[in-house]
């Protein structure tokens, strides 16, 4: 009897492992390659006799042709400063291009037609946060001036909930954020409900590429705001269910509880204790729930109805 106890007790174990690993997947035979062009480095560290050649290398940065512009720019003295942190924080991309590497790994596990681009560019945007990452099929443009560190003198004037994201650590999620979004499929559902799980969609499949990174990374957060946010999951579905939320149309829930901010608006003495986006907090929780109860690949669930998924899910959050 007693053996028999133990057995069942490893059993229930082996499952919950299989669960909570269900995304530890191996990539080791997968092929990747990553080639860095560090624009910042040829632009800055020239001068104007070199202009013809680094136009004519990089295009897609020359959207005017007036020279004095570009030699004026490349000579001004805030943007050389930015330029020197930027080289003490990046002399090189060692750590960066296995992050990446194992990223395009983790996508084309998923999706082996999946072609990592060919051109990977660093470069300095004058810190564009909105910019920070672009990607364009072959091309990806990683502005590094962006991820010096939240504690950087560059960033003395910003807000703490940003500067949180100025770090080394969030460079490769805002990288798999933009790999992400083209392979999520737009929902016509403009409830709350579905706004909160197609974020959620985002959020998973960031799981399932970046599987090694804290979720206060990924979720943009701090320790405390990421403790506060799995703390308080049952009160926040809870208010969206006593507020009937769930199935309101209004866009006035994405800037309260979906879009990137300081703190969610349930205009409540909590406000300031929470985080941003708790609305994407709790998609990715009823996600999570659906691919628990549910045997579907991560390419079905990127184009599945929401509706759907949450019917499914059986989700009841954590008290």
């Amino acid at each position: 009897m007693k053996n028999y106890f133990l057995i069942s007790l490893l059993f229930i174990f082996i499952i919950s492992c299989k669960e909570e690993n269900k995304l530890a997947v191996d990539v080791s035979n997968i092929n990747a390659e990553v080639t860095f062009k560090r624009f910042e480095q040829v632009f800055y560290g020239s001068n104007e006799l070199d202009l013809k050649k680094i136009k004519a290398e990089y295009p897609y940065f020359f959207s005017h042709d007036v020279d004095s512009i570009w030699i004026k720019k490349m000579k001004d003295t805030d943007e050389q400063e930015l330029y020197k942190e930027t080289q003490k924080v990046y002399p090189n991309l060692k750590l960066e291009k296995e992050q990446l590497k194992d990223l395009f790994k983790h996508i084309k596990y998923y999706y082996p037609k999946f072609v990592e681009p060919s051109k990977v560019v660093t470069l300095n945007s004058n810190v564009s946060f909105e910019q920070r990452v672009v990607y364009m099929d072959s091309l990806l443009l990683i502005s590094l001036d962006v991820f010096l560190g939240k504690d950087s003198k560059i960033y003395e004037d910003y807000p703490d909930y940003i500067k949180e994201q100025f770090t080394k650590e969030h460079l490769i999620v805002s990288v798999a954020e933009q790999l992400v979004r083209p392979i999520v499929f737009p929902s016509k559902d403009r409830s709350f409900l579905a706004r909160m799980i197609q974020q959620g969609k985002i959020k998973y499949a960031l799981d399932a590429f970046l599987p090694t990174i804290t979720n206060a990374i990924k979720n943009g957060y701090s320790k405390e705001k990421q403790n506060w946010v799995e703390g308080n999951e049952a009160m926040i579905w809870q208010f969206f269910m006593e507020n009937k939320l769930l199935y309101d149309t209004s866009k006035e829930l994405n800037k309260r509880f979906i879009d990137f901010a300081p703190f969610s608006k349930f205009y409540l003495d909590i406000d300031n204790q929470s985080p941003g986006s708790v609305g994407s907090f709790i998609g990715l929780q009823i996600v999570k729930a659906f691919m628990k109860h549910n045997d579907v690949s991560l390419p079905d669930l990127m184009i599945m109805e929401n509706e759907t998924i949450f019917k499914k899910s059986k989700y009841k959050p954590r008290r």
